[in-house]
């Protein structure tokens, strides 16, 4: 009996992409073709150069995805914008977007929103453009241009200091607001911060450290240091809030789930004429002593529902740091449960 021929199996789909300029093409493709390697891995494809050309191999769905996003980080290379991995990731889950978060943005002054154009968010500094790289970061940034008092709540690497940093950043540098004061219960220092070397700057300063990261990635850092001098910038323990008025500033409260109840209501009624203010903090990593409650806690419970208040939430998918942090968030988060 003869045998028939063996029917092959369908071919993958392949697509070209032609690309005008070579060198933004070696960009694109990112050192030793990391960039391209990290779209195969993603949409399951395979892609190969050929001159200044890729050739795009696998599901047709995944090709035409995958070349979308090819297209638009060459748009970006094309304006100067550098491309990261971050920026790949954000591409991919976010990219495409017709409209501002479904639409039109809300506000008062929407000349501070200019930022958001074609459902894409950028926030301008000194040094450098930022993009939120989720959904609900894109909503967080949007949210504290609406509202006089934001809170960003969720787990470590969510970027809820850093994008409110760059917002008061931007807000200071387009004349929104006068100054940026950006705070922190010094709680780890307790009991031993008089064992510390040095005056009261030297001692707090290891507490206060990411705040001058976050400033130090917007701002040069000359310019960092003349705006502290001058005032313009604030950096200080949460107790030295206390009868203060804080007016026209952009006032950022970080890990704030160490603040008690009260030191939480003494800095929310600071709260001065034309500033804004974000508090930000992590309730999985409360430092109180055992029995105090968390200040965080109390002013989600007692200030939901105020109008000019919004609340944003975070989970492990919006981690922006290493990929093993979210799954080590995911694993405690597991063991809790």
């Amino acid at each position: 009996m003869a045998i028939g021929a063996l029917t092959p199996p369908d071919a993958p789909d392949e697509e070209l992409l032609e690309f005008p300029d070579n060198r933004l093409l070696i960009d694109l493709c990112g050192a030793f073709d990391r960039n391209l390697a990290h779209i195969e891995d993603k949409f399951s494809i395979q892609i190969s150069r050929r001159g200044n050309q890729l050739s795009l191999t696998g599901d047709a769905d995944d090709c035409a995805e995958a070349a979308r996003v090819l297209r638009a980080l060459y748009l970006r290379l094309e304006a100067g914008r550098e491309v990261a991995m971050g920026d790949i990731d954000t591409e991919i889950t976010m990219g495409g977007d017709e409209t501002l978060f479904g639409e039109a943005a809300d506000t008062e002054s929407i000349d501070q929103l200019e930022m958001f154009k074609g459902g894409r968010v950028e926030i301008k500094t000194r040094k450098k453009m930022i993009e939120p790289r989720t959904e609900a970061q894109k909503a967080y940034v949007k949210s504290l241009f609406e509202n006089e008092l934001g809170f960003g709540i969720g787990p470590a690497g969510t970027g809820k200091t850093y994008l409110a940093v760059a917002v008061g950043v931007n807000m200071l540098i387009e004349g929104k607001v006068d100054k940026i004061i950006l705070s922190r219960p010094a709680v780890e220092a307790g009991e031993r911060l008089g064992f510390l070397p040095g005056d009261m700057k030297d001692k707090v300063d290891p507490f206060m450290q990411p705040l001058y990261d976050a400033l130090n990635d917007f701002l040069p850092a000359k310019q960092v240091t003349k705006m502290i001098e001058d005032k313009k910038i604030e950096i200080a323990p949460l107790a030295f809030m206390r009868g203060r008025t804080l007016a026209n500033a952009f006032v950022v409260l970080d890990e704030a789930q160490n603040a008690t109840s009260m030191q939480m209501k003494m800095f929310l009624t600071r709260l001065g004429e034309g500033s804004r203010m974000v508090i930000t903090g992590d309730r999985t990593q409360i430092d109180l002593q055992r029995g105090v409650t968390s200040g965080l806690h109390d002013a989600e419970r007692l200030l939901k529902g105020i109008n000019k208040i919004a609340f944003n939430y975070f989970t492990s998918k919006d981690v922006v740091r290493h990929p093993l942090v979210a799954r080590i968030i995911e694993a405690y988060e597991a063991d809790d449960g």
